[in-house]
């Protein structure tokens, strides 16, 4: 996994992948991480949470954070992204 995150709900959806990927049910992973299951719930949503309980959360998923420089999403990307979200909205009910 070498994907660029530049936004939460991209985090939280790799994430997710990642404890599919090893059979993990967000309980088992909250269990290995020492947290709750609300904080699975919370990262792979996108909500806030502690770094803490990211950083706790990618080491019992076998992964590391490594920082490098980057731009921040540009103001197109975050108006698409926030476009496809709306799109997501009107489908039906």
């Amino acid at each position: 996994m070498t994907d660029i995150i530049r936004l939460p709900d991209e985090l939280g959806t790799q994430l997710r992948q990642q404890r599919e990927a090893l059979g993990l049910s967000k309980s088992q992973l909250a269990d290995k991480a020492g947290k709750v299951r609300e904080v699975i719930y919370r990262l792979e949503t996108g909500e806030d949470t502690t770094v803490s309980s990211l950083l706790a959360v990618l080491g019992a998923l076998g992964l590391a954070l490594r920082l490098e420089r980057a731009g921040l999403p540009s103001a197109s990307d975050v108006a698409r992204r926030f476009q496809q979200d709306d799109d997501d909205d009107d489908g039906p009910a």
